[in-house]
């Protein structure tokens, strides 16, 4: 009796773990699947309305890559006019934040530059900068521009740049956006006034915080698995023109800046998970007497933001517009390596179009010259960490 009382308990305590077990493996499954359906639901809503969103099957973890996002801020507020001894010179200023967020919001990965363009005039408005040189951002300057010198920390832009990145991994944007700041002076309203910046910050933190709330607000799911994240741009000056005349018509001086960029998450592979690519054509225009009669308060937008705005549709053989092709061009690039979209086939539409796609799936939806974007790409590559 006593036997098959034991027994009859050790039944039990079998049968019990066997269905404790049972209930735990369906547990684990059925929140494994709520948890892919919320994300691949997500990744549907945001493909349908953002630039070159991707659906990301894999449920990225805290801390791993799930959307990179790209934030801009444009002013021409620094031009001057002719006058006196001061000549005419357009000055455009692009701050730039790429971000790469996990799936709680948080900051995984940031890259913070400014392109600082600067397009000068003689006293006969004729353009004097080199329009075909290299332009850099104040990160590709390093050294070269020259804060140090004047920085009561001693620490280059680049250096500070870099500081103030490190400082919002981890955290969310509300957090970055409660930053406690101080007025040093006039030009600067926003330092950091938190201890662990107060010895590699100094200079205004105002654009940088609100690049990397619109770098959240426009993110777009990227394919699991991406590792590294980098910034490619490229900046042109080459439409800027000084006063002329044209069939009897007087040309009055115009500056034109073009500042490409492109944020692109790879994973282990290089293969591209996801990018955003965008264009910043900024215009700054003087009359005859060299003075600036561009608006340098109103707001500047880019390509992307523009949208319909931007009005490619009408004169676009394809019927698409700049932002359409931009994104098509940025799924077309996803699952590719760098080489791959280095090999794309392009041909020469006109002088102004050297490098239009030549792929098949690329015909109905991309028409514009893409040799600068596949240029930003390949440099958010070389940059990605």
């Amino acid at each position: 009796m006593k036997m098959r009382k034991m027994m009859y308990a050790l039944l039990v305590s079998m049968v019990a773990i066997s269905m404790l077990a049972g209930c735990g493996s369906k547990n684990s499954n059925s929140n494994s699947a709520n948890s892919g359906q919320s994300a691949s639901n997500e990744s549907t809503d945001n493909a349908s309305t953002n630039n070159g969103a991707t659906n990301n099957a894999d449920t990225a973890a805290s801390g791993q890559i799930a959307k990179i996002g790209l934030g801009h801020i444009t002013s021409i507020g620094s031009s001057k006019d002719m006058e006196g001894d001061t000549l005419a010179t357009a000055q455009v200023d692009t701050t730039i934040v790429a971000a790469a967020f996990d799936k709680d919001g948080k900051v995984v990965k940031v890259e913070i530059d400014n392109a600082q363009s600067k397009v000068d005039y003689d006293k006969d408005l004729q353009v004097t900068t080199d329009l075909n040189a290299d332009n850099k951002t104040k990160v590709e300057l390093g050294e070269d521009y020259g804060m140090k010198k004047a920085s009561s920390i001693g620490k280059e832009w680049y250096e500070q740049a870099k500081a103030l990145g490190d400082w919002m991994v981890g955290k969310s944007v509300d957090e970055i956006k409660a930053m406690k700041t101080k007025a040093k002076d006039d030009h600067h309203p926003a330092v950091p006034d938190e201890a662990d910046l107060a010895s590699t910050v100094t200079m205004n933190v105002s654009d940088f915080i609100a690049a990397v709330a619109e770098a959240y607000d426009t993110a777009i799911d990227v394919k699991g698995g991406a590792e590294k994240f980098g910034l490619g741009h490229n900046i042109s000056l080459a439409k800027s023109k000084g006063l002329s005349t044209s069939d009897g018509q007087e040309v009055l001086p115009a500056a034109e800046v073009n500042t490409v960029m492109v944020a692109t998450a790879f994973d282990k592979d290089g293969k591209v998970a996801g990018t955003i690519i965008d264009n910043a054509q900024t215009k700054v225009n003087f009359d005859k007497n060299g003075k600036v009669t561009s608006d340098k308060n109103a707001e500047i937008k880019t390509k992307v933001e523009l949208d319909d705005e931007y009005g490619m549709k009408k004169a676009s053989s394809i019927g698409k517009e700049w932002y359409e092709q931009a994104r098509a061009l940025g799924d077309w690039m996803v699952g590719k390596s760098v080489d791959e979209i280095k090999g794309m086939k392009t041909k020469q539409k006109d002088d102004a179009h050297p490098a239009v796609p030549d792929e098949a799936d690329l015909t109905s939806s991309v028409t514009i010259s893409v040799q600068d974007y596949i240029a930003g790409l390949v440099e958010s590559f070389d940059s990605a960490k």
